[in-house]
């Protein structure tokens, strides 16, 4: 059967263009003045069959708005060691050993423009125009892999992020980069095993943290080894997972020869665990590891909190929820359409409580980050069935219970929006949302911007050519 993840608008773009004075239909706001970026995987090569959705070579979109106009596009491959040498360039900077072109996020902090990528693999740092530096540390103070989801602390500008990955064990990182682009504190976080921990929350006082049934497989990882090599690396990979981590040049050495091809992992190497607890953490920001208190959840998996905050002895986290995630479908997350929820935890009594705010099938939340870790009104996601996007854009108003929604109509898909407010001082839904839509008739698709406070069109910014469905996208202002 076709990969569902190679068809249609998951399909890869073969060219990389760059368009200037874009064509806009009604009126882009005077006051903004910078790029909208937003990444995805877009293979290189002809990955197979077994493709998993995660693990395509990130190509990033964006535009350039100012003076009220687009003044570009340009679309480009993040040069990995891999994707430089298949492209016949020379590589950038000095891939190390987890190497990846990195495909799930793309922001900008302290003047750097960075291609995120979870599980052990460096960021990218990108140029302005998007042409790929090379892997970025931090000036030396990242210790391994970063993260897809870091989240900015509004009050000081500093990036806090949680990084996993299975060559760590059962451990994960709580990093914090400061406004000059260096990491001043790392913390060890004890997890049960070695889970998949694609986001995380932030609070005045807490770091969240999502300890959840979709971890490391080590059969999976293996399985295309020759079967005389299989189970001495299965006893390997497993001493990893069970606290006693090898080297991790000889970790990735075997991850390698298990599950790589010339343009990247090829098995996704992460599961569905029914035997695996499900569990929220409540970190103090300047605590450590050891201060974690860990908060029983039914079995579920998060990608995405919408955001978090304290209200007395409650800390209230709102999540799009899926009932589980890569247990019967392993390219890519169809197992089910998630919902719109909240956990409230009880940190006098130790008891969780879980309310479904929104049943419709949903995805990508985002809100006004300058609400992050305090309590917020507004959210925006965009509906999601058949591990599909589709045209509607849904604005929830967590304080009145109430949602909005907007249809864009039909044979149209929605990315996720991101919200940029109209001013510094700006009410919480006073601005617009932005993401990319493709129109199927058309085959290209558009920048659009939608008035945040009623989803209706504000401009249209025609693009040449198609943008696949991908991650996550992020305003980077001028200034």
């Amino acid at each position: 059967m076709a990969n569902r993840y190679l068809q249609d608008n998951f399909a890869p773009v073969r060219d990389e263009l760059t368009a200037t004075d874009l064509v806009v239909t009604g009126e882009i706001p005077s006051h903004l003045d910078g790029r909208y970026l937003r990444i995805g995987p877009n293979p290189l090569a002809d990955p197979g069959q077994d493709y998993h959705w995660f693990l395509g070579d990130g190509m990033v979109h964006g535009v350039r708005i100012g003076d009220g106009r687009a003044q570009w596009y340009r679309n480009r491959w993040v040069r990995s060691g891999a994707v430089a040498d298949a492209l016949g360039e020379p590589r950038r900077g000095t891939p190390g050993p987890n190497d990846f072109a990195a495909n799930t996020n793309v922001i900008e902090h302290a003047g750097r423009t960075l291609a995120l990528v979870e599980a052990g693999s460096p960021p990218y740092e990108l140029t302005h125009d998007l042409d790929t530096v090379g892997p970025c540390d931090f000036d030396g103070t990242l210790r391994g892999g970063y993260t897809a989801h870091p989240h900015e602390d509004p009050d000081t500008g500093e990036l806090h992020a949680i990084s996993y990955s299975w060559t760590r064990g059962n451990r994960l990182d709580y990093s914090v980069l400061d406004t000059d682009g260096r990491v001043r504190r790392t913390v060890d976080v004890e997890v049960t095993g070695s889970p998949m921990v694609h986001d995380f929350a932030l609070t005045e006082h807490y770091v969240v943290v999502y300890d959840l049934p979709v971890t490391f497989d080590v059969a999976r990882v293996t399985r295309t080894m020759p079967r005389a090599a299989r189970l001495p690396a299965r006893i390997a990979l497993s001493r990893v997972i069970g606290r006693n981590p090898l080297p991790e040049p000889v970790i990735a050495g075997i991850a390698r020869r298990g599950s790589s091809s010339a343009s990247g992992p090829a098995v996704f190497p992460y599961s569905w665990n029914p035997d695996y607890p499900a569990r929220i953490g409540l970190l103090p920001r300047e605590g450590d590891g050891r201060e974690v208190r860990w908060f029983e959840i039914e079995p579920c998996y998060v990608f995405h909190t919408l955001n978090a905050f304290e209200d007395g002895d409650d800390v209230v986290i709102d999540v799009v929820r899926h009932e589980r995630m890569f247990a019967t479908d392993l390219n890519g997350p169809n197992e089910g359409d998630p919902t719109l929820a909240r956990f409230t935890l009880d940190t006098s009594s130790g008891k969780v409580r879980e309310d479904r705010f929104d049943e419709r099938g949903q995805e990508f939340p985002r809100y006004d980050e300058r609400r992050t870790g305090r309590r917020h009104r507004y959210g925006y996601t965009v509906g999601f069935a058949d591990a599909t996007l589709g045209d509607t854009v849904l604005k929830h108003d967590v304080a009145a219970g109430h949602t909005t929604e907007r249809r864009l109509g039909a044979g149209r898909e929605a990315s996720e929006f991101c919200f940029v407010p109209s001013a510094a001082d700006s009410a919480e839904d006073d601005g617009v949302l932005m993401g990319y839509v493709h129109d199927r008739a058309s085959g290209l698709s558009d920048l659009v911007m939608l008035d945040a406070g009623t989803l209706e069109d504000v401009a249209r910014v025609h693009l040449p050519g198609r943008v696949p469905v991908g991650f996550h996208g992020n305003w980077a202002p001028t200034d």
